[in-house]
């Protein structure tokens, strides 16, 4: 699971427990401004990809960094994913990775809190 926390204008997802060794990353510190967006997809881990650094056991944990051919820019994506039904995707830009797939506590909050604001 990742924790996500702001910290002026930078985002730090916290990677928590042992989920630390299986994605072997423990944070991911992003400016806010490469955020795009962010949605609820239970089904994203799923998706079949080659894992580059990190740990995949099919069905019950995907953890690291993997290529995704859907993506077409070449670059990683992040997972962390145990439970899927708590998965968002966070989209990113200008960020060694492209997307971000990870599992939280309150998806429908970390949404929100990616969600364009209206004027």
């Amino acid at each position: 699971m990742v924790h996500i926390q702001e910290q002026g204008d930078t985002v730090v997802f916290t990677v928590e427990g042992w989920h630390k060794l299986w994605a072997l990353r423990s944070e991911l510190r992003i400016p806010r401004a490469n955020i795009l967006g962010a949605r609820r997809d239970p089904e994203a881990s799923k998706e079949w990809g080659i894992r580059a650094l990190g740990t995949s056991v099919p069905g019950i944990l995907k953890a690291g960094t993997f290529y995704f051919d859907s993506t077409g820019d070449n670059k990683p994506t992040f997972l962390d994913v145990q439970h899927r039904e708590n998965t968002v995707v966070i989209d990113l830009q200008d960020e060694e990775y492209n997307r971000l797939i990870i599992e939280v506590a309150d998806p429908a909050a970390v949404v929100a809190l990616f969600s364009p604001v209206a004027i």
